[in-house]
C-alpha cells in the first residue's frame, strides 16, 4: 500500500475561525535567544546571515516531525494538484525515510499560516505569498520547477475574448477587469504596478473583481463574465493543453517581462540534517511522463534562493509601496474572505433559481477595492 495521505485546511468562515482558535504558541515562532537581525522578517525570525530568509535555529527549537506535511499552491482546483503530486509525495516518502502526507489548501493565507503554525513543513507556494511566507511563516525558498535548460518562468498576460473589441489596456476602462485574488503577484499586485504607467489605472479605471483563482479568471473570460483578466501565463497555457478551453476564444493584449514561478520551501527551524534531505530529494528527482505533461512540461527542480530569484517580485512590491508585512497580509486575508463569501451568495443564489452569477468587487462592501494594493502568481 503506497504511503499516500491527504488532508484538507479548512476555507472560508472556518478557517477563520480555526485560525483564530489556535493557542498563542501556534500563532508565532518562539523569541530568539542572542542577537537577532531581523530585516524585513516578522517577530521570532532572524536573519543574522543577511540573506533575507530566517536563520535555522539553535538545536533545542529544530525540529525533526516523523511525519511530513506537504502541499502546493491552491492557483488552480487544489484536487487537481493533489493528483499531479501523489508520485512525488511517494518519492518524498521513500527519499527522507519519513511518512508524508498532502495537505490540501485552498486560500494563500491558509497555506502561509499553516507553515507559520508549524502544521506544514514543505511547500509550493506561488510567486507573491512566496514572500508573505518568508516574511511571517519563516519559509526558506530552495527550489524552483524547470526544465532540462533551466526553470520555469510565467509573464503576467491580460486576457480578452478574441471577438472582443479590445486591443490594448487604454480599451479596457469602464469595462469588468477581474483579478485573480488580493495575495497574487501576476493577478493582482503586478497589474497594480504595471499598468498605471500604461495608462489604465486598478481601482479607478475599472472596478477590481476578484475572481478567486487564475483558472477562474480565465474561465469568467471565456464565459463573458468578465471583460478582461491578467493571469500568469503558465497557468493558462495548462488550461488551454488540457482543453479546458481553446487557445483561439482569447487574444492576449498585454504581456509582462518574466517573474519566477512557486517557489518551493521548508520551514526554518527543520533539523539542518532534514532540510539538507529534503533539499537532496527535491534536486534528485525527475517527474513521470504523467506529472511533467501536467506541470507544463517541466521534469524536474532547480536550485533557487529567495534572494536572487524573487528579487523582481520584491522589485514590484516595492514600486507599488506593498510590503510583505503582517498587516498587509492580515488586509488581504480578509478581502479574500470577504470575496470568497461573497461568490458563495452568489452561486447559492444561482443555484435556487436566481440571477445569474455576478462577479464581485473586492472591498468590504462589495464596492471598488480599497486603494492600497492588495496582493499567487
Amino acid at each position: 500500500m503506497k504511503n499516500w495521505m491527504m488532508a484538507t485546511l479548512p476555507t472560508g468562515a472556518m478557517l477563520a475561525a480555526g485560525l483564530m482558535a489556535l493557542p498563542a504558541t501556534a500563532q508565532a515562532p518562539a523569541a530568539p535567544q542572542g542577537a537577532c537581525f531581523r530585516g524585513q522578517l516578522d517577530e521570532g525570525y532572524c536573519d543574522n546571515d543577511r540573506n533575507l530568509v530566517a536563520d535555522t535555529p539553535e538545536a533545542a527549537r529544530q525540529r525533526d516531525p516523523s511525519t511530513l506535511v506537504f502541499t502546493y499552491t491552491p492557483v488552480e482546483d487544489p484536487a487537481l494538484y493533489a493528483s499531479q503530486f501523489r508520485p512525488f509525495v511517494d518519492h518524498l516518502t521513500r527519499c527522507t525515510g519519513k511518512r508524508t502526507v498532502y495537505f490540501q489548501v485552498t486560500s494563500n493565507a491558509a497555506q502561509v499560516e499553516a507553515m507559520r503554525s508549524g502544521r506544514l513543513h514543505v511547500a509550493g507556494f506561488s510567486t507573491g505569498p512566496t514572500a508573505f511566507a518568508v516574511n511571517l511563516a519563516g519559509a526558506v525558498p530552495f527550489a524552483v520547477k524547470g526544465g532540462p535548460d533551466g526553470f520555469e518562468s510565467y509573464r503576467v498576460v491580460m486576457l480578452v475574448r478574441a471577438d472582443s473589441p479590445y486591443r490594448t489596456l487604454a480599451d479596457l476602462k469602464g469595462k469588468r477587469v477581474a483579478h485573480t485574488s488580493a495575495t497574487s503577484n501576476s493577478g493582482n499586485l503586478a497589474p497594480r504596478a504595471f499598468f498605471p504607467g500604461l495608462g489604465l489605472k486598478p481601482d479607478e479605471d475599472y472596478r477590481v473583481l476578484y475572481s478567486g483563482g487564475h483558472d477562474r479568471s480565465v474561465m469568467g473570460v471565456n464565459a463573458g463574465d468578465y471583460d478582461a483578466a491578467p493571469v500568469a501565463s503558465d497557468v493558462y497555457s495548462r488550461m488551454v493543453a488540457r482543453g479546458q478551453v481553446r487557445g483561439d476564444n482569447f487574444r492576449v493584449i498585454w504581456e509582462s517581462d518574466p517573474f519566477p514561478t512557486s517557489s518551493f520551501a521548508m520551514a526554518h527551524d527543520l533539523r539542518p540534517e532534514l532540510q539538507e534531505k529534503i533539499r537532496q530529494c527535491f534536486l534528485e528527482y525527475r517527474f513521470p511522463e504523467a506529472m511533467a505533461r501536467d506541470l507544463g512540461g517541466n521534469d524536474r527542480f532547480w536550485p533557487a534562493t529567495y534572494a536572487e530569484q524573487w528579487a523582481p517580485v520584491r522589485a514590484v512590491a516595492d514600486a507599488v509601496n506593498a510590503p510583505y508585512t503582517r498587516a498587509a497580509f492580515d488586509e488581504e486575508s480578509r478581502k479574500e474572505l470577504e470575496a470568497e463569501a461573497r461568490r458563495n451568495a452568489a452561486r447559492t443564489q444561482t443555484q435556487s433559481g436566481g440571477v445569474h452569477n455576478v462577479p464581485q468587487a473586492g472591498g468590504a462592501s462589495g464596492g471598488a477595492a480599497a486603494p492600497a494594493p492588495a496582493r499567487q502568481p
